[in-house]
């Protein structure tokens, strides 16, 4: 069972783990890519969840593995056509989390039009620290968000540059999955994404929050 753990013990298990693409500015520029007008979503399996201190694995049919480092909102309770006054409410918790990406794989989705599973979704692409309850992080769109890579700083920014904040995210997601208790909401990534090698030793940090590593194999 992939599952989801609270600093305080509890643990729940992994309903849908909905992402978002291209949601930090500077990100978008170095992927050379178009500022969304909506936000850009995409899933993962809970089978892709791994914990602090285990390994990811690159699939053999792909030799660009990316970082990239995410706020990860845990959702504490069901809910459909979640409006943004009530959106925060449904947040249990936070975690810090690697949306790891087959880069090449990726582009070449991209290229054909072809859905980004694939690049995004293998089994271990979803590391994730425990999680902190979500009354212990006052504004979760103002924390420091760090990742290094064998010790030297990769990518560091804040959550205060995201182009959709959570409640937004909250109201737009719930208007077309229902969100259920267990889900988790990847937040995007800011600028700095680049490629990880066998042997790599990765470091996440998000203010507040907390911290994840874990290594590449």
């Amino acid at each position: 069972m992939s599952e989801i753990r609270f600093t305080d013990g509890e643990a729940l298990r992994v309903g849908t783990i909905i992402c978002l693409g291209r949601n930090y500015k500077e990100h978008v520029k170095e992927m050379g890519r178009d500022l969304p007008t909506q936000p850009i979503l995409f899933l993962k399996p809970a089978s892709s969840i791994i914990h602090d201190g285990e390994t990811i694995h690159t699939p053999p049919f792909s030799s660009r593995l990316h970082h990239e480092v995410e706020l990860v909102a845990v959702v504490g309770s069901d809910g459909k056509h979640i409006s943004k006054e009530k959106a925060m409410s449904h947040i249990a918790g936070y975690a810090v989390g690697l949306d790891m990406t087959l880069r090449d794989v990726q582009e070449r989705a991209i290229k054909n039009g072809w859905p980004w599973s694939v690049a995004k979704g293998f089994d271990t692409s979803a590391p994730l620290s425990n999680a902190v309850r979500a009354e212990t992080v006052p504004d979760p769109h103002v924390l420091n968000i760090e990742l290094k890579v064998n010790g030297k700083v990769r990518q560091s920014s804040n959550t205060s540059n995201m182009i959709f904040r959570l409640d937004f995210l909250v109201e737009y997601i719930s208007s077309i999955f229902r969100l259920e208790k267990g889900d988790l909401i990847f937040t995007g990534t800011p600028e700095g994404v680049d490629r990880t090698l066998s042997g790599d030793t990765l470091e996440a940090s998000i203010e507040k929050v907390g911290r994840l590593a874990v290594t590449v194999g």
